[in-house]
Formats: structure tokens, C-alpha cells, sequence
């Protein structure tokens, strides 16, 4: 897949990296992710590589002009793995659960009569089978089952690099040749102790492991497996004769009337133009509730129709619906490498050159000290056996993909992994309050007409100048015009609408000019509003947020004449009162910014349980950043939760960025996080979720490193044979895993 920008001129596309994800196959351990970003790096035009162990992809971003996803893939082979294709890929990961273990199966039936002699010695038993049986059982499973161990090894040769497949193969080869020796310079007639079933288990042990880790790694990608099985393969078109067809989801059009049966997914986004029904969205908000549809609502892609028949117009598909958005979002999530992630692959890029010298030390060491040839191989054997970093490779973006599959089954999107790590240090969260706090659809609830001025008449114009606006008070006017039946007519017909942004807007019907806006502008207009006073103080002091009107003469230089004050008010959104103890129960500190007055903010706080303290009011959307800013001062981790345009600058500003799904598309590009329902109680479950991921790395590298940090010595000095160190191994990628998994099971506390 490759996408780039095509709204850009010609000369800023040339200029534009492209980005392209190519899955990767072959890579064993931490190493491998190494030797492919290196590979890749080195291709001309190659701005930046990622690579991801766990999802065994490449992301790369390129200049168009000098590279093409052709040379990317073929610097991938050259580097001795295998560039596969999505279809390919997404092929393994819907491939049965015991795909590729028969492989396994074999190894394990040749190695187990290798074993069996083992087993005896602890019964004083000696089943010991003859030297050329051994040998016959060994041989396939090194040479044809171990197979792919030298073949990645070579590669890492010639590389002048190092992965945990030449660890393997190097040292079940030493076990091997070992025997070999051992057998041949026999004395005739002596059973000599060889070393077969050391070779053949380790490379049994590590193909099991292999096995098990690949299965772990197909339930970590079910989040995005589980989301594109949401899309439909045909949709229900009515056709120009009116004719319900059905058509391949792919040739469904922008602006195609679509049907949607009972029981069925909806195909692509659209606005409902005929029909009632209740629609099931959870597997893209994660709100367990069907929701009512109706005519004019929206319905998104992916979503399961209930029992009315709708129909539908189509206004996206393909890439551009929520759906793909979504799928996207998580992709990119699992794609791109954690801060953490980069410090272990530098760990890596010289973990197996000091193995290797730590094996040869091994050697060396034991033969000088005890003169015994045998043991001395056997030691180093287990030193390389037990090294492999497989696990290290896995530990973090496990977690990752874990965290961020759980996230998005709760309608929590995440597509900064950086903001993953970092959201656990939140002890700041700052939230806008109209459509965050707030249900963000004010009514009116008062009109105040100055002396001489006519109810009826002022809400006419009001309305006139206000019809066009998407602000939400001004949808509040033009509703509540409607409910009083005054409709749009000749005698109020309004010209030149200017937004004055944070201020008001202004618009001119037939020869006077309108204002519609904040009491500060009233003031720096210069308009007189002494004789609405009381009712301003009134007003304010119940919460509700107030709005001046004032007209002059067109081309007119006087102030403005007062004409009326309109009180609005907004309703606290279901559980966020709930939402916001939940958080300061966390030991997080709260903070609500408004644009509203300083009383209007302070009687909202009252109703959703915040103290004054933690009210932050009279802030022009602009100023936003410059809050979130003091919010940060002497090291406070901040997170901003906001839902419109004029929270963007905020939302990027803060430390963490949290949009609500329910807003703008701005809004969503600015932030870090994406709520795909509008319930505030996701903030505290992001937290939650971005903690245990966090705990969850951690503990996958203590595992990994104190693994290494205690097999290696463990098997320098005698400690381990190769046949354990190649259990513990297999173990160490398969705990991490699984301890990554146990993640996808976490659900927030009733």
C-alpha cells in the first residue's frame, strides 16, 4: 500500500515522501528488524524505515523521484527475507491455527526416540539406540526441518551482521558435527556419548516456539482483521429505473441511493433518506446500545442495521469512510516504532556480535581449564542456543498491538503510539466544555428586547443574519425561530454575513448594520447596555450565556444602538460527573476551558462537580494553546480533551491530544486520540489502557533482558545443557507474547 497526498500541486507532490508499507516474512528476532531497516535505508531516496517484528511489516517513507516500492522490496530480498504481498499476508493471518505445524509434528517424532534414552537414565534404565540410528533420526531434522535456520544465517553472514538464526545454526551444527566426530573416532566397540538429540531438540524446541509465537501474533492483529471483516462484499443499489441492484462493494459511487435490509451491514457513509431503524455501532464506538436512525442521520460503514428497511445516500466510500479511517488509524499505530522500541534495537544491533564472542570465550575457557574438548563445545553450544533475542524483538511492539486492539474494541483509537507511552504519566486533563462536557447544542432560553423593540421582530433578524452559521448558538436562534413560526421572507432578508471570529457575527438587512456577539464586543463597539443590566446580571448569575444584538445605520461611524440580549444554555452530557470523580480519583488534576463568561463557566462547573478552582473561563480560541501551555508549567504531563476547529492548536499543544469522535475532522488530525462516542468516561479508560500497556512493555523487557542477563552465564559456566537452553528459549518469545495477550482481556471496572 502506498498513499501520498494528491490535493498538493504537481511541484509539492514531487516533494512529498510517499509512504509505503511492505509486509516482511523470514525475520526471526530484534536483529532481523535491524538488518531490514538498514537495508532499506541504504535504498537513494529512502527518508525514514520502520520496522515492526510483530506485525512483520516496513514502513517507508520515500522520495517518489528516486526510489519506487520496487527497489524497496528487492533491497528486502537482497537482505535475505521474503517482500510479501497484502494478499499474501492477510492469506497467513486468516490461515488455520495449526498452520505450519507439521514441521513441528515431524521434529518432534524424530527427536522423541532421542530423548527417550534420556529419560531412562533417571530410572537407572539404559536405552541408549545405536550411533547410526541417532544419526538417521538427527540428520533430517538439522539439515531439512533446520533448513531455514541456515539460510537466514547465511544471509546475516554476508550482511556482516548477526540474527538469531545463526546463533542456531551455528550451534546445533557444533552439536552435529560433534557427534560426528565423537562416532568416527570411536573405539570400535564403545557406545560413546553423542550429542544428537541436543541438535535435533534445540531445533525442534525452536521451530515449536516459532510455531506458537506466530500463533499468538495472529490474535494480536484480530483488531484490524475483526474491522475489515466489517465491510460488506455487495451493496443494494436502486438504480436509475428504479430497480434495487445489487453491486460489488468496490462500485459503489459518491452519491448512489443504497438499501438496507434488516439484519444487514450497511455498506458505506451516508445520511438516511427514507426509513427508521436502530443501528448496532459497537464494533466502531464500542457502545454496547443500538442506536435510533432516522431520516437525516448519518450511518456509517460497517454498522448493523436493525429491524427497519432504510435507504440510504451514499456521501463516502472506499478509503475515505470512518471505517477505513479507523482500520487505518490502528494500522498505523501497530505500524509505527514506540521511543522505547528504538532503544532496545540499538541493544540488538550489538547483541549477537557480543554473544558470539561471549561463546567463543566459552569455549576457549573450558578447554584451557579442563582440557575437555567436549564439554567446552557443549558449553558454547548452550551459550548461543540460549541467547537468541527473539524475545527482546517482541516485547515491545507486542504490547503495543495488544494495547492499542483493546483500545479500538472500546472505541478508543489510537494512532500516536508515542502518545500510548506517554499517556500513563497524565496528571493533568483539560477539557473544553461545550460538545465535551457539555451535549453541545445550547437552547434558547431567553430574549430580551429593548424598549420600543418587538420580541418577534428582533428574533427575525437574529435569525436572518444567524440562518447560515454552523455555530451552535447560532443554530439555537434559527431553532428557536422555528418553533415560534417565523419562517425566512423577503422583509428579512440578510447580506454581507461577516464572522468576527471569537467576537460575533455581523450581516446587513435592508439599510441597517447587526451585531450579534459577546458582551466584550458590545463594550469595544462602544454599545450602551445600561438599561439591560439587571437582566444581564440575572442571567449570568443562573449560567446562562449571554449574547448582546445591536444595529446602526449602514456606513454609519456611531456606535451601535442596543437592541436586545438572548441568554443560551447547554445541558452537562450523561455520566460526566461520574467520569470526571473517576479521573480524580486517578490523583489527576481537572481543568475546564470556556470562551464562556467567567459565571456562565462556574454555574456549568457546579452542575458536573468542579470546583472554581478548576474552571478557566473568558478564553478566546486562540488563547487555548497558551492555557494548555500554563497547564504544563513545572513539568505537569498534560492531556486535552476538545471536540471543535478552535481546539485543534490546544489538542496539538498538549502533551497528549484527545478528540472526540462526535466533533470535527480537525479536531480528530490534532489529536493523538481519537473517543469514537462521546463519553467522556473514555479519557479515564485511554489512561487506564496506555498504563497497563506501558506495564506490560515493561515487563516484557525485564523478562527478555533478565532472561539473557541470567541464561548466558548460567550457560558459560556449565549450569544448562543445549537441550534446556533451547526450552527456555522457545519459553522466553512465548511468555512475552502471552503476557502481551493477556492485555486483549481487560475490560474497565463496572
Amino acid at each position: 500500500m502506498t498513499t501520498a497526498s494528491t490535493s498538493l500541486p504537481p511541484s509539492a507532490i514531487a516533494n512529498t515522501p510517499l509512504v509505503s508499507d511492505i509486509s516482511v516474512g523470514g525475520m526471526t528476532c530484534a536483529s532481523c528488524v535491524t538488518r531490514v531497516e538498514r537495508a532499506l535505508r541504504k535504498v537513494p531516496g529512502v527518508v525514514e524505515a520502520s520496522v515492526n517484528l510483530a506485525t512483520e511489516s516496513a514502513r517507508v517513507s520515500f522520495d517518489a523521484a528516486l526510489a519506487n516500492e520496487a527497489q524497496l522490496r528487492r533491497a528486502v530480498r537482497d537482505a535475505g527475507y521474503e517482500p510479501r504481498t497484502a494478499a499474501i499476508a492477510n492469506a497467513e493471518a486468516d490461515e488455520s491455527k495449526w498452520h505450519g505445524f507439521a514441521s513441528v509434528a515431524i521434529g518432534l517424532a524424530l527427536s522423541a526416540p532421542l530423548v527417550l534414552p534420556m529419560i531412562g537414565d533417571l530410572f537407572g534404565k539404559h536405552w541408549m539406540l545405536p550411533a547410526w540410528i541417532q544419526f538417521m533420526l538427527a540428520t533430517p531434522v538439522q539439515f531439512i526441518l533446520g533448513a531455514r535456520f541456515y539460510k537466514a544465517g547465511w544471509h546475516a553472514l554476508k550482511a556482516l551482521s548477526g540474527n538469531m538464526d545463526l546463533l542456531v545454526a551455528i550451534g546445533t551444527t557444533a552439536s552435529w558435527g560433534l557427534s560426528m566426530w565423537l562416532w568416527f573416532t570411536a573405539v570400535p566397540g564403545e557406545m560413546p556419548h553423542l550429542y544428537f538429540e541436543a541438535s535435533a531438540v534445540v531445533v525442534t524446541l525452536v521451530l515449536l516456539g516459532k510455531w506458537l509465537e506466530s500463533r499468538a501474533k495472529r490474535k494480536t492483529t484480530a483488531a484490524i482483521r475483526a474491522l475489515s471483516a466489517l465491510k460488506p462484499e455487495t451493496a443494494h443499489v436502486i438504480a436509475k429505473n428504479g430497480q434495487e441492484i445489487d453491486v460489488p462493494i468496490n462500485e459503489v459511487l459518491v452519491g448512489d441511493t443504497l438499501v438496507v435490509r434488516p439484519g444487514e451491514r450497511v455498506a458505506a457513509d451516508g445520511v438516511v433518506t427514507e426509513g427508521s431503524s436502530q443501528l448496532d455501532e459497537s464494533m466502531l464506538t464500542g457502545e454496547p446500545l443500538p442506536v435510533d436512525k432516522s431520516a437525516n442521520d448519518k450511518l456509517t460503514g460497517g454498522s448493523i442495521n436493525g429491524d427497519g428497511r432504510l435507504l440510504m445516500r451514499v456521501v463516502a466510500t472506499g478509503s475515505e469512510t470512518v471505517l477505513a479511517h479507523i482500520i487505518r488509524l490502528v494500522e498505523d499505530a501497530q505500524t509505527v516504532k514506540a521511543p522505547i522500541q528504538r532503544l532496545v534495537d540499538q541493544v540488538a544491533a550489538v547483541f549477537v556480535p557480543v554473544v558470539l564472542v561471549i561463546a567463543l570465550a566459552t569455549l576457549l575457557g573450558w578447554w584451557f581449564v579442563r582440557g575437555d574438548i567436549e564439554a567446552a563445545l557443549i558449553h558454547a553450544v548452550a551459550v548461543l542456543v540460549i541467547a537468541c533475542p527473539c524475545a527482546l524483538g517482541l516485547a515491545t511492539p507486542a504490547a503495543i498491538m495488544a494495547g492499542t486492539g483493546v483500545a479500538a474494541k472500546r472505541g478508543v483509537l489510537i494512532k500516536d503510539v508515542q502518545a500510548l507511552e506517554l499517556a500513563h504519566k497524565v496528571d493533568t486533563v483539560a477539557f473544553d466544555k461545550t460538545g465535551t462536557l457539555t451535549v453541545g447544542q445550547p437552547r434558547l432560553l431567553k430574549l430580551h428586547a429593548a424598549p420600543g423593540t418587538d420580541e418577534g421582530d428582533l428574533l427575525a433578524h437574529v435569525a436572518a443574519i444567524q440562518r447560515g452559521s454552523e455555530h451552535p448558538l447560532a443554530r439555537a436562534v434559527v431553532n428557536a425561530a422555528q418553533v415560534r413560526g417565523i419562517q425566512e421572507d423577503a422583509s428579512h432578508l440578510a447580506t454581507d454575513i461577516r464572522a468576527v471570529p471569537g467576537r460575533g457575527t455581523t450581516g446587513r438587512i435592508d439599510d441597517r448594520e447587526w451585531f450579534i456577539g459577546s458582551l466584550r464586543w458590545m463594550n469595544e463597539l462602544g454599545v450602551s447596555m445600561d438599561q439591560a443590566s439587571e437582566h444581564i446580571k440575572s442571567m449570568l448569575n443562573e449560567g446562562a450565556t449571554v449574547s448582546s444584538v445591536a444595529y446602526r445605520n449602514a456606513n454609519s461611524d456611531q456606535a451601535p444602538v442596543f437592541a436586545g440580549i438572548l441568554a443560551f444554555g447547554d445541558e452537562p452530557k450523561p455520566g460526566v460527573n461520574a467520569a470526571l470523580a473517576a479521573l480524580r480519583e486517578r490523583g489527576i488534576r481537572i481543568a475546564m476551558i470556556s470562551g464562556d463568561n467567567r459565571n456562565a463557566a462556574l454555574a456549568m462547573a457546579k452542575r458536573i462537580g468542579l470546583r472554581e478552582d478548576e474552571v478557566i473561563a473568558d478564553v478566546l480560541p486562540g488563547d487555548k494553546a497558551a492555557q494548555i501551555a500554563a497547564l504544563r508549567a513545572g513539568g505537569h504531563v498534560v492531556a486535552m480533551v476538545g471536540d471543535g476547529v478552535n481546539d485543534a492548536p490546544a489538542l496539538a499543544a498538549a502533551d497528549v491530544g484527545i478528540a472526540m469522535g462526535t466533533g470535527t475532522d480537525v479536531a480528530m488530525h490534532a489529536a493523538a486520540i481519537t473517543l469514537m462516542r462521546g463519553d467522556i468516561a473514555l479519557v479515564a479508560e485511554a489512561l487506564e489502557i496506555s498504563r497497563r500497556t506501558v506495564a506490560k512493555i515493561r515487563q516484557n523487557l525485564f523478562w527478555a533482558f533478565a532472561y539473557n542477563v541470567a541464561g548466558i552465564p548460567l550457560a558459560a559456566f556449565g549450569f544448562l545443557s543445549p537441550v534446556v537452553a533451547g526450552a527456555a528459549m522457545a519459553l522466553s518469545s512465548v511468555s512475552v507474547m502471552t503476557n502481551a495477550l493477556l492485555l486483549s482481556r481487560w475490560k474497565p471496572k463496572e
